[in-house]
């Protein structure tokens, strides 16, 4: 064959591949999400995702050290509250001796290198398991919002670097980010959850923080009056834009793997980054293929990770990050 361009002549060795590969891996690019819960000694494997842990503080110190080590730098916060905290009014959320806002204090001071990323949401304070406070059977706008801002607030308070919230109230952005800068924590940034979708994809992450809506009379059983219908793609870009608008710093599409499209679509139109969230069902999953012997867990893992990347993303939160900062050293 008389062929003039051949694109094999580009794939013939790793270093050639290599030198012209489009988007790579970094230890830079990973927030790793950490679940936290109260007492001592506290290093509980969470069952629905093998190989990954609740900490309580004392075992978290030495967690931490890891992820430093390892070159990772930055965390994403979740605590797992006790049911004798819960309500339906979210006040424990910005109890400025809470669990999170002592987390917060505790990470800042044994890792003041890594950068803290606050969940804001009321899900792991709510008796009945949703991201806002419920009247009447709704899930009420603009009072979480107002809650919101407290929490937000408070983390602030502790040393939190960003806050994250990731309820899906219409607004919150805006009004955060006019509590923060009121509050005098301009330097606080926002990376709001700003395309979460109402995913099935999230079971095991509820589990690690005993957060899924209770199944109660006249409360809805699922999250899907504030989360996205996984159907809409147009409606994705109508939320980051608003969020862009209202003062987000980085904007994240939630979960991943199922919605590269909408990474892609974000890419497409702002200039802001954007962060992807592996979720937990995406994990759970994985591990099940590889401990069967289906998948080879590395491989799969790295493709997995680097579609975010040629998708646009450029931040990514993931239960596999302290796994890919290990391969990277290799």
């Amino acid at each position: 064959m008389e062929l003039l361009n051949r694109s094999r002549r580009l794939r013939t060795s790793s270093a050639i591949r290599a030198m012209v590969r489009e988007n790579s891996l970094s230890v830079d690019d990973f927030i790793v999400p950490l679940f936290v819960q109260e007492g001592k000694g506290v290093k509980s494997e969470i069952p629905s995702m093998p190989g990954y842990f609740r900490y309580s503080l004392d075992t978290l110190t030495e967690e931490l050290h890891t992820i430093l080590g390892l070159g990772l730098k930055s965390v994403l916060v979740f605590v797992k509250v006790g049911d004798e905290l819960k309500d339906n009014s979210g006040k424990e959320a910005f109890n400025p001796n809470g669990f999170m806002q002592e987390t917060i204090k505790h990470i800042k001071a044994v890792a003041p290198e890594l950068y803290i990323m606050t969940d804001v949401a009321l899900d792991p304070y709510s008796s009945v398991g949703h991201d806002g406070i419920v009247s009447n059977g709704k899930i009420v706008n603009d009072p979480t919002v107002e809650t919101l801002c407290k929490m937000a607030v408070s983390h602030a308070e502790a040393g939190a670097d960003m806050v994250a919230p990731s309820d899906m109230m219409d607004g919150r952005v805006l009004a955060l980010r006019q509590a923060l800068d009121n509050a005098g924590y301009q330097d606080v940034g926002i990376m709001s959850y700003a395309a979460k979708y109402a995913s099935s994809f999230y079971g095991p992450f509820r589990e690690a923080l005993d957060s899924a809506p209770v199944d109660m009379k006249d409360i809805p059983k699922d999250k899907k009056t504030y989360q996205m219908d996984p159907a809409n793609r147009k409606e994705a870009i109508k939320e980051i834009l608003q969020d862009v608008e209202q003062g987000a710093d980085i904007l994240m599409v939630k979960p991943g793997m199922p919605y590269l499209d909408i990474v892609r679509d974000a890419a497409n139109e702002i200039e802001q980054p954007i962060s992807v969230y592996q979720v937990s069902g995406e994990y759970a999953m994985i591990k099940a293929a590889v401990a069967n012997g289906w998948l080879n867990e590395k491989e799969v893992v790295l493709e997995s990770l680097i579609a975010f990347k040629r998708a646009g993303a450029s931040l990514i939160a993931s239960y596999f990050a302290k796994d890919v900062a290990y391969w990277l050293k290799e």
